[in-house]
């Protein structure tokens, strides 16, 4: 298993603070880059909840942010990540649609967004390793 998604699971099982999902995919790689928790903490603050509107998963939204702080950040990487992305889930890469399809399928939602959170760094990770940047 990856350190960032073992980093991931470690605050996924925080109760007090609560780790978004975005939160939960971005701060694995932003606290190797020496970036603060309380920052990243802040500026994924909106990223949980699907953009907190059941739009964009924060778990989607926290790879896509974690390769552009790498510099991975033209629209052919973007593209890349989403149709990873796209390949697990090609429903919908929207929070709503994401947990309406796992409750209907009788799941529970924390590990199902955990599950999705591992997905992201494993795809953000595999893409920064390609560039060379991990």
């Amino acid at each position: 298993m990856s350190k960032y998604i073992h980093r991931a699971q470690e605050l996924r099982a925080i109760v007090t603070p609560h780790y978004n999902c975005g939160q939960a995919v971005i701060l694995p790689f932003a606290e190797e880059m020496g970036i603060p928790t309380e920052l990243v903490m802040r500026f994924a603050a909106n990223f949980g909840g699907g953009m907190k509107t059941g739009a964009l998963c924060g778990a989607v939204a926290g790879g896509v942010t974690v390769l552009a702080l790498y510099g991975l950040d033209t629209p052919e990487y973007t593209a890349e990540y989403y149709a990873r992305v796209r390949e697990k889930h090609p429903e919908s890469i929207d929070c709503k649609p994401l947990l309406t399809r796992n409750a209907e399928m009788g799941n529970e939602k924390k590990p199902f967004c955990d599950g999705l959170v591992y997905e992201c760094i494993a795809i953000a990770e595999d893409m920064l390793r390609q560039a060379g940047k991990i």
